[in-house]
């Protein structure tokens, strides 16, 4: 599994980051096609990111290079068709501390321990970037 975390909210230019780094990742384990599974966070599903992929793939079938993305939207209120969801759940309960507020560095380092991920650097929005 790889995680990543965002600083701010989730707006569509840190989801086309995700989906660069995840891409990128891909294409070092030989990897040629993604079945994305999403819900439809407007962030998912926004102009800005359905436009990305599109040139994205375009980019892939010219140079023969890359990691196609295939996504598929998940129907709308509908979180148990989600496979990601109980995960979710039990991690929340493995790492929450009812007492105390975690810091978002050591939420994000306990996620990752028990998850088995490393911790990446939080993707952030870049300052000149608008908000979509």
């Amino acid at each position: 599994m790889w995680l990543r975390f965002v600083t701010g909210r989730p707006v569509s230019a840190i989801s086309v980051q995700f989906l660069d780094w995840c891409c990128q990742r891909l294409a070092k384990e030989g990897k040629q096609n993604w079945l994305l599974i999403w819900d439809n966070a407007s962030w998912h599903s926004s102009k800005t990111v359905r436009t990305w992929i599109r040139e994205h793939n375009r980019l892939v079938k010219q140079s023969g290079k890359g990691v196609r993305l295939l996504p598929f939207f998940l129907p709308k209120q509908s979180p148990w068709l989600n496979p990601i969801e109980p995960r979710w759940v039990h991690g929340k309960r493995a790492v929450a501390e009812p007492a105390r507020l975690l810091s978002a560095r050591e939420l994000a380092e306990r996620v990752c321990t028990y998850f088995h991920c490393p911790y990446e650097p939080h993707l952030v929005l870049p300052i000149s970037e608008g908000v979509s």
